[in-house]
């Protein structure tokens, strides 16, 4: 099958991405964490601060302040039960329990790993892997990487000015034993979700992070001790305390060429016996020909966005009323984050409610990264909306402009029986929410500026923006749902896309909602 075909069939044929045959072997399911074996551990603290506001004082870069970070980043932080009565079996319930974490992930499977490559005081120098079963650090690598990490980075990040170095990794087997193929579009979004949350939490702690997603792959991989074949870092976030203008500069150009197989023999290669658990793992080859499509091999290959910023709409706008985004405490409002399926309530959105999560949400593009080439770049996720029970604001389909703070009428019309047409699963009344936001972008998903490369790149981006959404939705009193259940096609004709050269990624019903019955309790002390 053709790569491009494959990009297809994730968003418009997802019946081809997951056979209707594919079954998971739930009682052979891989772990949701990886466990290293034999390794030097160091435990983390577990008395975490139960808020986040006002930021964290001290040094905000010792071993303890780490912990705390990780922990709030990509912990462990719930442990939820439900139960139901099977059909047939009306005597005799059913329960599943489940791990959960502060971000939100497909099937809760939470493809991703995370390392960090550390220089602080109370720990070895060196590089880890963050244990989330036992919220320890695993000491995979002793030793100064400065200069071998600012090469794999193009030399564009002064790694001498960072205390740390975070890796997020996505593993194939650990969704793609459920989703089959289309795994590879949950794990780009999942990854995107993690780093939209360990950006919040690393400002709350005074940090300066920057998210680089270029780098030489292989160079990368082989320093952390990943075989590529079941796993691959697919974003670095390099950490300082200094401001990033200090270290960073995205648009330096190297003054060597850089490669990753010349750059890979500065390390021994490193191999650690690891479990996740499952006896059986099924070959993946078209995961692993993306992944290998994706991998950048020079440091010449690396290239910055500088498209122009897509033409207004010709309707008419509608201005919304002026509002901050919502303040809230990062801590407490991930412990509260929820995610409705058949529990929301419709009810009406006063417009300054409507203005804040929106703003909030893509008002400001206010992260560093290493793609932007102009000191205000042209967005490449845009926010997109269909509204029912909004005062003052017309029931339809509609465009936010995040630089002028206002909304364009895309069509006219109660939009609910189109989206609840267009779900794929009917697990969500979408008759019951009044906002069902949808991130899209080009349609040819950034090919044409980072090749395959591009693809994974979109789909982080957009998770990066749907955990800005779902915490700012929270922040309001209101639950989200991320879903990628719905036909994109359908999506796309609601908002005329095509015309933009744009489509769906992700669709996301918001609305005020009712807690389900489930028996919970939040891991910490």
């Amino acid at each position: 099958m053709e790569l491009w075909e494959f990009i297809y069939n994730l968003h418009y044929d997802t019946d081809k991405a997951k056979p209707v045959e594919w079954e998971a072997d739930w009682d052979d399911a891989p772990l949701p964490y990886k466990l290293y074996r034999r390794l030097p551990v160091f435990p983390l603290p577990a008395d975490m601060p139960l808020t986040l506001e006002g930021g964290v004082s001290g040094s905000r870069h010792e071993w303890r302040d780490i912990g705390y970070f990780l922990w709030y980043g990509y912990g462990l932080t719930q442990l939820t039960e439900s139960g139901w009565l099977p059909d047939g079996q009306s005597d005799e319930a059913a329960s599943t329990k489940m791990y959960r974490r502060v971000v939100p992930s497909g099937g809760a499977l939470y493809p991703n790993e995370v390392y960090v490559y550390l220089k602080i005081e109370g720990l070895p120098q060196g590089v880890y892997h963050y244990d989330v079963a036992h919220h320890r650090l695993v000491l995979l690598r002793e030793g100064n990487f400065d200069e071998y990490v600012a090469s794999a980075l193009g030399d564009r990040c002064r790694v001498s000015d960072c205390f740390g170095v975070v890796f997020v990794s996505t593993m194939f087997w650990k969704n793609f034993f459920k989703y089959y193929n289309f795994a590879y579009r949950l794990q780009g979004l999942d990854t995107g979700v993690a780093l939209g949350q360990l950006l919040e939490v690393g400002r709350r702690f005074g940090y300066s992070p920057v998210v680089c997603f270029q780098f030489l792959d292989q160079a990368v991989n082989r320093l952390l001790g990943l075989d590529e074949r079941e796993e691959s870092v697919y974003a670095v976030i390099p950490l300082s305390a200094k401001p990033a203008d200090r270290w960073f500069d995205p648009g330096r150009r190297p003054e060597r060429e850089v490669t990753a197989p010349a750059l890979s023999l500065e390390l021994e290669p490193i191999r650690h016996e690891h479990y996740l658990r499952s006896k059986k793992v099924a070959d993946y080859p078209l995961l692993r020909r993306m992944n290998e499509a994706s991998l950048q091999q020079s440091s010449r290959w690396f290239r910055q966005w500088s498209q122009p910023h897509p033409a207004s709409w010709s309707h008419a706008d509608i201005r919304l009323p002026d509002a901050d985004p919502p303040a809230y405490d990062l801590a407490a409002l991930s412990r509260r984050r929820y995610s409705p399926d058949t529990d929301y309530v419709l009810r009406s959105i006063n417009p300054a409610c409507l203005a804040s999560l929106l703003k909030g949400t893509a008002g400001t593009i206010d992260y560093r990264n290493d793609l932007d080439g102009t000191p205000v770049p042209a967005p490449r996720v845009f926010l997109y909306g269909c509204f029912y029970g909004v005062e003052g604001v017309g029931a339809g389909t509609y465009h936010y402009d995040a630089s002028r703070h206002t909304l364009t009428q895309i069509r006219n019309g109660d939009p609910r029986f189109r989206l609840q047409l267009g779900m794929t699963m009917h697990n969500v009344n979408l008759y019951q929410v009044p906002l069902c936001m949808h991130v899209a972008g080009d349609n040819r998903h950034l090919l044409d500026t980072w090749g395959w490369r591009g693809y994974r790149i979109q789909q982080m981006e957009a998770g990066i923006m749907v955990q800005r959404l779902l915490l700012n939705a929270a922040a309001l009193g209101m639950g989200g749902r991320p879903l990628l259940g719905f036909d994109v096609a359908n999506t796309d004709d609601l908002y005329r896309l095509p015309l933009r050269r744009q489509t769906a990624l992700i669709q996301v019903p918001v609305g005020p909602c009712r807690n389900r019955a489930v028996l919970e309790g939040n891991l910490h002390f």
